[in-house]
């Protein structure tokens, strides 16, 4: 049979050795690679207790803001869930009644808003097109569930704690971000 290329080479067979035979030199070579990974930092992190540092540019769980008054900043104008590409954003505006002043900043509110994180891919799209600054992404990451319906948040799950009345669930649900933006 012709080669295509001159780079066949004839393999050689020569007898094992009685050291190889033994096989005692590879066990002891197997042993040493592993008692040299003993002594080298683990790679894993207890969770839980250790929370392994994120990335400045990391995009996690969806949030709602507020304004410092406590206002909702979402005006209900759609451009989050026109610019989703994976279509995970569905809402519904509504009118704010004359006693609302306290609740909503615009004339119109989002009624109904649910991300599907099932279908959310986490592009950081939705943050971008919002002119009201109403919607980011957290440090947080999603949690596990069993249930499809666990993965889809409402408008209440999403909503920032209201920093009038719970100040410091509001800081701490801000997070590290708002400080790296303020550096900037």
């Amino acid at each position: 049979m012709a080669s295509l290329t001159n780079r066949a080479k004839v393999l050689e067979q020569k007898p094992m050795s009685f050291m190889e035979r033994l096989y005692l030199p590879a066990i002891f070579k197997g042993m040493a690679i592993t008692f040299a990974h003993m002594f080298k930092k683990k790679a894993t992190i207890n969770y839980p207790e250790e929370k392994r540092p994120f990335s400045p540019v990391f995009r996690g769980l969806h949030v709602l803001n507020r304004d410092e008054e406590g206002r909702e900043n979402c005006t209900a104008c759609g451009l989050c869930a026109v610019a989703c590409p994976a279509e995970a954003i569905t809402m519904e505006g509504a009118e704010r009644k004359t006693s609302e002043e306290h609740l909503y900043r615009e004339e119109k509110y989002a009624a109904k808003y649910e991300i599907n994180m099932l279908r959310c891919i986490f592009c950081g799209l939705c943050e971008e097109a919002c002119p009201k600054d109403a919607i980011y992404m957290s440090e947080t990451f999603a949690p596990s569930n069993f249930t499809r319906k666990g993965f889809i948040y409402s408008k209440d799950e999403l909503l920032i704690p209201n920093p009038v009345t719970d100040k410091e669930k509001f800081e701490i649900a801000k997070g590290l971000r708002e400080a790296q933006l303020k550096n900037k």
